[in-house]
């Protein structure tokens, strides 16, 4: 059975991108991981007899969304986390602000590349680490809390840097990204 199964998912996989690699089993693999944590998170606070809230309340979503948008681009980003994105992807070129961007390796497996393309993609990281966030409400809300208000209060510096940043070229007359192209024409 396991035969026919791959050789489906080859024909799958051609027709479906038959122009580029798209490691097809390599995401089946990591939606099949996610639903597997989704369920066992699940599945622990209903027996641990957790209390699971109705509704989240309104600062709780606003708290864990910035903290998931923070933690979500720390790991996806950052140049200190590139360790841990080293075996899936290669480093390309800086990002910005203390980020990098980095190629997927395609070398080697389907399910390493798919792991390269998950941890190099803020989107893609972001409903995993939103599930942990959330279950940790249930879990260890207070503790959850407490971490979430750092990435909350880092994402939040990142903002005010950047004005700042801003406001200051400004006041130094300095030429905006956008303004350097009309003075190069001069």
């Amino acid at each position: 059975m396991f035969p026919s199964v791959r050789g489906r998912l080859n024909r799958l996989r051609r027709a479906y991108a038959p122009h580029e690699h798209r490691p097809l089993d390599g995401y089946l693999v990591t939606m099949g991981a996610f639903g597997v944590l989704a369920g066992t998170l699940a599945t622990a606070a209903k027996l641990s007899g957790r209390p699971v809230p109705e509704r989240p309340a309104a600062a709780d979503v606003v708290l864990i969304s910035i903290a998931t948008h923070k933690l979500s681009r720390l790991i996806a980003k950052d140049s200190i986390t590139s360790p841990l994105r080293a075996p899936f992807t290669r480093y390309a070129e800086p990002g910005g602000s203390a980020e990098v961007n980095e190629e997927v390796r395609d070398e080697g497996s389907t399910l390493r590349h798919s792991i390269g393309e998950l941890v190099s993609c803020p989107f893609c990281l972001a409903v995993w680490v939103a599930t942990g966030l959330t279950s940790g409400l249930v879990f260890a809300p207070r503790l959850t809390r407490l971490a979430a208000t750092v990435f909350t209060a880092t994402a939040a510096s990142d903002f005010l840097q950047m004005a700042y940043s801003l406001a200051k070229e400004a006041a130094e007359g300095e030429p905006q990204e956008d303004e350097q192209p009309a003075l190069a024409q001069a």
